[in-house]
């Protein structure tokens, strides 16, 4: 058992727990975020996305120790002052879900993305957001979404 500490969604944290227990087992249970889903439990689908320091994480393969001192944004902080972020937006704008199950990976891949890639190529979307899985098949969608949420950026 250690303390282990970090900031949530702006907030500083603490939680007596395993080091090796899962980021994402920690966030849904001990801290009650469930906008983070278990998918596949093997980093591969995408839907257990959060943001460790500004990067796209699946926590559903991350310890907690990994998160130790850092700071974690899940999809209940991405809004502020009861406004969506301009690519939770874009996703609604485009009608870029179906059964919402992958858009909150999605869409916090999506930030990080285009913060690394403010202007991606279609290619480039593609290949930033390999690894996250829509059971729907709403990718057209999606695509158009980041592509929106990158022209409101520049706009």
């Amino acid at each position: 058992m250690a303390t282990i500490r970090f900031t949530v969604n702006g907030q500083a944290r603490s939680v007596d727990t395993e080091p090796e227990r899962l980021l994402l087992e920690v966030l849904r249970e001990d801290l009650g975020l469930t906008g983070t889903k278990y998918g596949c439990g093997e980093g591969q689908c995408g839907a257990c996305t959060v943001l460790l320091d500004g990067r796209a994480t699946f926590s559903c393969v991350t310890p907690v120790r990994a998160a130790e001192g850092r700071k974690i944004l899940t999809i209940e902080g991405l809004a502020a002052e009861g406004k969506l972020h301009p690519v939770q937006q874009a996703f609604l704008d485009q009608g870029a879900m179906q059964c919402g199950y992958c858009t909150p990976g999605m869409v916090l891949g999506t930030v990080a993305l285009l913060e690394r890639t403010p202007k991606p190529t279609e290619t480039q979307i593609v290949e930033g957001l390999n690894g996250h899985l829509c059971r729907c098949n709403g990718y057209h969608r999606i695509v158009a979404a980041v592509q929106h949420a990158a022209a409101g950026k520049r706009g």
